[in-house]
């Protein structure tokens, strides 16, 4: 037994030992350097228009006129509010006025039925990215006015739209739960 009680002792002397080889060995590849301000933008915007266009496509469209409460938004209202406001930052990013009301109607967009409507979503999100590569660092950094009490700069104008489609998210998030359905962000990974 004892003979055991040495041979267990040497065997995890020696793994110990081995623990800062082996941790040293795993730290070989440098971290990434730090994104770029508008890269750091543009990917947040994109995470966000993903979690929207994964939404949109996945309800069933027969789902799309929920809404919990009489006065609350459809679904639909919902996707069309989110996805029409990402233009409040990309048209003043292109130096043009908003081009859509806070809650534009369907019908006003030709928007017919889902597939209409998942196109919108994924055509706001892909033209916002697009007006952020296009500024780059220098150019978000440009203020506007957007008819406020002061100039903003395009780069607070872009996270404000991120935080403002996150907290629209996550009312379709509830829409979904309160539905019985587990929405495609809180499912399991495969």
């Amino acid at each position: 037994m004892t003979k055991w009680m040495r041979l267990c002792g040497v065997v995890l002397a020696v793994g110990m030992a081995a623990l800062p080889v082996m941790a040293q060995e795993a730290k070989k590849e440098p971290p990434k350097p730090a994104p770029s301000p508008s890269q750091a933008v543009l990917e947040q915007w994109n995470e966000i228009g993903r979690k929207l266009v994964a939404i949109a496509e996945d309800l069933p469209e027969d789902k799309y006129d929920y809404k919990p409460n009489p006065d609350s938004r459809t679904f639909r209202a919902v996707l069309l509010h989110v996805s029409a406001s990402m233009y409040y930052f990309t048209d003043f990013a292109l130096g043009q006025k908003p081009r859509y009301a806070d809650d534009p109607k369907p019908a006003d967009l030709k928007i017919n039925n889902k597939a209409d409507l998942v196109g919108f979503v994924k055509k706001c999100v892909q033209d916002g990215a697009d007006a952020i590569k296009s500024k780059g660092d220098k150019g978000l950094n440009e203020s506007v006015n957007d008819g406020g009490p002061h100039l903003d700069r395009l780069y607070d104008l872009a996270y404000g739209l991120i935080e403002h489609s996150g907290e629209h998210y996550g009312n379709l998030v509830v829409y979904y739960r309160a539905n019985g359905m587990v929405p495609p962000e809180s499912r399991p990974k495969k």
